[in-house]
């Protein structure tokens, strides 16, 4: 067997896993990954900063359903990419995060090496699935395999691969270790059996589907329509049933209209969701009629909410199940099904509408450019939360990336760039807002590098206003919040982009469709009316 360098042995065995774009920065201690990755057919992607690049890889794997992949230089480098990673961990999205370590004999307790982190492996290991650290070449093509086969099995969450500094250039035998088949987790008979019993005897049934059934969408259309029952989705799953379907309420757990369906429900069906505070915003379901929760991870299917009926298994697997025990077609009493759905979506349309009132012109304007086959990356910003979420059409599963529940600042941006990098056909738009930008502006030069036709619309209203409105609302003083406006089109346009101002929703219809079919990103910076 060839000796080939550790190096050589990472880079192939990603090839080997269909890894076809790595976003990464080279530094001193990862030169050795840089040249094999040149004599690879695997294409690198440069950001600006490495928590973009951990965001683009997310990005990229919540479009295309597979593993993304960041690679980092080490300390400084990989503990940049940490907040990146812990915000995949939360939305269960597989992100393999590749980066040195120290050398396999440094001293224990440290000595000064440059980058030296008192114990790199573990801080990464606090927000990831798991962080590994190999011991020589030939585990790191087995180190490989394991990420990708733990990313596949069950929950899918982000991984860290620490490889020593002196093993990347160290040249040993490496023997290949190829991907292991992972079949999608089967549910169990009886399991199945008793859901459908419990969901085909129901008269108001209600299905609550999160990002966990976002590779489901047929399979979730086709139980709502024989059972009736309307749909409502989280941010993450957002997309899953189009919003065009009767049957479809849209996406936002936190509405009272989404509370007081669940509360007259006589069985409640969850998806792939951990009905998490972060989802419900105001506190948990009263769900009075019996729960089912179909999950992949068993923890999960417990937590938040006590089920009477649990579904292991893959969520597109398991809802065939459940259909295939019910009677085909629509149930006999469709038309009040239909009739119930249609009034709960006019009251959650009325709700998400006065939530959402300042940012109406926006998401009217993103919808009509995206089409339905677009992709929206949000950031944690109002204009996301309040407007886009539950009042953006969505068509299709996995339109809408959005950073749901550690809620990082700046990851529109480098998701988008991931996303369009995923699906270059496909309109992409990041949103954000002034605030927000700020965490990663610095990857408009990523972007235009790259002579992505990628929309970036910075909704603008002054500062921190989720942070303002809540210090008013405790009667706190308010400061610290308020922040002067840049120039954010004059930054766009000295990293290589187009930046162009917009004062009013009305103007950004045709801002969006010239940057769509621009030659590079186009900053659009929306001002907003605050009234201050």
């Amino acid at each position: 067997m060839t000796a080939v360098t550790g190096g050589e042995a990472l880079v192939h065995a990603l090839d080997l896993h269909g890894a076809r774009t790595v976003f990464g920065i080279p530094g001193t201690h990862n030169l050795p990954v840089y040249a094999a990755l040149a004599r690879h057919g695997i294409r690198h992607v440069t950001p600006r900063h490495e928590q973009g690049g951990a965001f683009a890889a997310d990005g990229w794997a919540r479009v295309t359903g597979r593993p993304g992949v960041c690679l980092t230089t080490t300390g400084p480098a990989v503990l940049n990419a940490a907040s990146a990673a812990a915000q995949s961990y939360s939305d269960s999205i597989p992100v393999l995060l590749v980066s040195p370590g120290l050398p396999l004999r440094h001293p224990g307790r440290g000595n000064g090496h440059l980058h030296e982190v008192k114990d790199q492996r573990a801080a990464l290991d606090a927000v990831v699935a798991y962080s590994h650290r190999v011991t020589s070449v030939e585990e790191i093509p087995l180190a490989v395999a394991q990420a990708y086969a733990a990313m596949a099995t069950g929950r899918p969450r982000p991984v860290h691969l620490e490889i020593p500094l002196d093993l990347l250039d160290e040249r040993a035998p490496a023997p290949v270790v190829p991907p292991v088949p992972v079949p999608p987790a089967v549910p169990g008979t009886e399991q199945a059996t008793a859901a459908a019993h419990v969901l085909g005897t129901a008269l108001r049934p209600v299905i609550l589907a999160g990002g966990g059934c976002a590779g489901a969408a047929p399979e979730l259309r086709e139980l709502a329509e024989r059972l009736g029952a309307p749909v409502v989705t989280t941010a993450n799953g957002k997309g899953t049933l189009d919003d065009d379907h009767p049957l479809a309420i849209g996406a936002g757990l936190h509405h009272e209209a989404v509370r007081t369906l669940v509360a007259e429900a006589d069985a409640v069906l969850a998806v792939g969701t951990e009905l998490a505070p972060s989802d419900l915003w105001n506190g948990p379901f009263d769900i009075r009629g019996a729960l089912v929760r179909v999950d992949i991870d068993a923890q999960s299917a417990v937590t938040n909410a006590r089920p009477d009926v649990i579904v292991l298994g893959d969520a597109a697997l398991a809802l065939r199940a459940l259909a295939d025990r019910l009677p085909p077609g629509p149930p006999a009493d469709a038309d009040p099904a239909h009739a119930r759905a249609a009034a709960t979506r006019a009251a959650f349309t009325a709700q998400a509408r006065a939530e959402g009132a300042g940012h109406l012109g926006l998401t009217a304007r993103l919808a009509t450019a995206l089409g339905r086959d677009g992709h929206l990356a949000g950031d944690s910003a109002m204009a996301c939360y309040y407007g886009a979420l539950s009042n953006l059409p969505a068509h299709r599963p996995r339109s809408f990336l959005y950073p749901s529940g550690l809620g990082t600042l700046g990851y529109g941006l480098p998701a988008a760039i991931g996303a369009k990098l995923a699906r270059p056909d496909a309109p992409v738009i990041a949103l954000h807002g002034d605030g927000g930008i700020m965490f990663t502006v610095q990857e408009l030069a990523a972007a235009a590098q790259l002579r992505l036709p990628l929309p970036v619309v910075v909704s603008d209203n002054g500062g921190y206003g989720e942070i303002r409105n809540e210090m008013a609302d405790r009667a706190d003083p308010v400061h610290a919040v308020d922040l002067p406006r840049p120039d954010f089109a004059a930054i766009a346009t000295g990293m290589g982009c187009h930046g162009v101002r917009a004062d009013t929703p009305d103007e950004l219809g045709p801002l969006l469709e010239a940057a769509l079919h621009s030659d590079r990103p186009t900053l659009i910076h929306l001002i907003e009316d605050t009234g201050r």
